[in-house]
């Protein structure tokens, strides 16, 4: 039996079961029906019943690379192969891994870039690390044409060869369909950080006309470091009645229905889960040019695209929407059906074990 160790700087909740969290349980289930035996690293959390068919290590009390390392050395564990999610890349790490019975090592890239790049040092910083590191990974996999871009930008155009795109894909039957337009009412589904954009969203409904205002409704499910700042701001703008803070939710596939449009004013992605739950839902999607959103979204066709940070442009096209000058007709989420599912996913990841 060939063993797969799978080390992810994720943590997990119980209230909010995502895209990624399908695709660990469905890529989990589809390895041992082929004979591999899973390991799984998580950075935190807890373990629960969603879960519960997975061989997990919660890494508490240092980073999950360390836990990994830790545990290899305590249980004397080789794998035959070791998969990184949310890990940086080109670390020391891949080098003490490559020492452990020589496995065949895959690292997943799904960490954003900023919206104008790295300062010069980093970008020095990390040519030093590709040509240090690279060599002790097999195989790059970027999340979106941009990742895979950005990988060769950082760490060397010499890894062309062993760097490959695999699209996110999502359980695209999870998701009830929205059957009516909903107008007026707009979902937010994010971790609350700078880097989402969410301030400039609460900017850009301040500056609506009071009556406009008076026509929409945005719940905002997710929770991170900027809640207590945001809602400070959502309550200087007077916004209580339109902006509602939902907190995380595991039932977003059936809430998606009940939306217009999704808000996602990032400066950084490399290819948005929550666009994909969110197209799935037939919902479109308001967001920026950034990472590999263009990759997936159209303007006027599945959605609205607007320039990261511009809460003017942002404002505008929420106007027209509520003034009915702006829309989208048709069906948006047969792309994902077609192109960006789940199974899709998987099978491209279980590729790389050379089945």
């Amino acid at each position: 039996m060939k063993r797969i160790a799978v080390v992810c700087n994720y943590r997990l909740n119980a209230s909010r079961i995502g895209g990624m969290d399908r695709f660990f349980v469905a890529y989990d289930r589809k390895c041992k029906a082929y004979g591999f035996d899973v390991k799984w690293f998580f950075s935190g959390g807890k373990r629960f019943s969603f879960y519960k068919d997975l061989d997990i290590e919660i890494c508490r009390k240092t980073s999950v690379e360390n836990c990994f390392l830790s545990f290899q050395r305590k249980e004397k564990t080789e794998f035959d192969f070791i998969i990184t999610h949310f890990v940086e890349l080109c670390t020391p790490f891949f080098k003490k891994v490559k020492k452990i019975g020589q496995p065949y090592v895959i690292s997943v890239d799904h960490n954003p870039r900023p919206l104008n790049g790295f300062p010069l040092k980093k970008k020095l910083k990390n040519k030093l690390k590709g040509k240090l590191y690279s060599c002790y990974i097999d195989k790059f996999i970027g999340v979106s044409n941009y990742t895979k871009t950005q990988i060769l930008n950082d760490y060397g155009k010499n890894l062309s060869s062993k760097t490959e795109v695999i699209y996110n894909g999502i359980a695209f039957g999870e998701y009830a369909l929205r059957q009516q337009a909903n107008h007026g009412q707009f979902i937010v589904a994010s971790h609350l950080r700078s880097s989402k954009g969410i301030q400039d969203l609460v900017n850009a409904i301040s500056i609506l006309d009071a009556e406009l205002k008076q026509l929409l409704e945005i719940d905002i499910f997710g929770e991170g470091p900027m809640e207590a700042e945001l809602k400070a701001l959502v309550k200087e703008k007077n916004l209580e009645e339109q902006i509602r803070f939902c907190g995380s939710s595991p039932e977003l596939p059936k809430l998606f229905q009940k939306y217009s449009y999704l808000l996602q004013p990032t400066y950084m992605e490399c290819f948005s889960l929550s666009i994909l739950e969110s197209l799935a839902a037939n919902v479109p999607v308001i967001t920026t040019p950034v990472g590999g959103n263009l990759e997936i979204i159209e303007d006027g066709t599945n959605g609205f695209i607007f320039e990261a940070g511009n809460t003017g442009q942002l404002s505008a096209i929420i106007k027209e929407i509520l003034q009915h000058q702006r829309t989208i007709a048709g069906p948006v989420n047969h792309l994902i059906e077609n192109k960006y599912y789940l199974e899709k996913m998987v099978n491209d990841h279980l590729y790389l074990l050379k089945l």
